[in-house]
C-alpha cells in the first residue's frame, strides 16, 4: 500500500515536472518568434522656402486639448502627496488621520467601541429628523459623506 503510493506521487511529479517543461519551452519559442520591425524610412531634408514665397503660410493646428482626468485618477494624484507615481501606505493612511482623530475622543489613539458609536449614534440621531428611530430614504441620504471640492490655490 505505501509503496503504491510512492509510485503515483513520483508519476504525479514527473507528469508536473514534463508540463512545467512543455510551458516554459512553449514561452520562449514565443519570445524567439517575436520580430523587430524595421526602421521608418529617412524622410529627407526639410524644404526651404523660395526667396519669393510668402511670409506666412496657414495658421497651425489647433493644440489638442489635455485629456480630462477621470475620478479614479484624480483620487490617485490627491494621494499621491510627493508625486512619485506611487501610493506609499503613509500616503493612504494620511487621509484618515483626521477622522480617527476626531472619533478618538479621549486622545490615547485608540478608538475603543463607546466612542464610535458614541458618533455613530449623534450622526444617526442628526439625520433621522422624524424621530422615527429609523432612516428614510431622503433622510439616509443625508448621512453619505460631503464631498469636498478641491479649489485651485493658483
Amino acid at each position: 500500500m505505501a509503496v503504491s503510493r510512492f509510485l503515483i506521487g513520483g508519476v504525479a511529479g514527473v507528469l508536473l515536472l514534463t508540463g512545467g517543461v512543455f510551458l516554459w519551452k512553449g514561452q520562449t519559442q514565443l519570445a524567439e518568434e517575436e520580430v523587430i520591425p524595421d526602421a521608418p524610412p529617412d524622410p529627407g531634408p526639410i524644404p526651404v522656402a523660395a526667396a519669393g514665397a510668402p511670409k506666412r503660410g496657414p495658421a497651425p493646428p489647433a493644440l489638442p486639448a489635455a485629456k480630462e482626468a477621470s475620478r479614479e485618477e484624480r483620487r490617485f494624484n490627491r494621494y499621491d502627496r510627493d508625486r512619485n507615481e506611487v501610493v506609499s501606505r503613509i500616503e493612504m493612511m494620511s487621509t484618515r488621520t483626521a477622522a480617527f482623530r476626531k472619533l478618538d475622543k479621549d486622545g490615547n489613539n485608540l478608538l475603543t467601541f463607546e466612542e464610535w458609536a458614541g458618533a455613530t449614534g449623534e450622526r444617526f440621531a442628526g439625520a433621522d429628523r422624524d424621530k422615527s428611530g429609523g432612516l428614510s430614504r431622503a433622510e439616509f441620504a443625508t448621512t453619505a459623506p460631503k464631498r469636498v471640492v478641491a479649489k485651485c490655490k493658483c
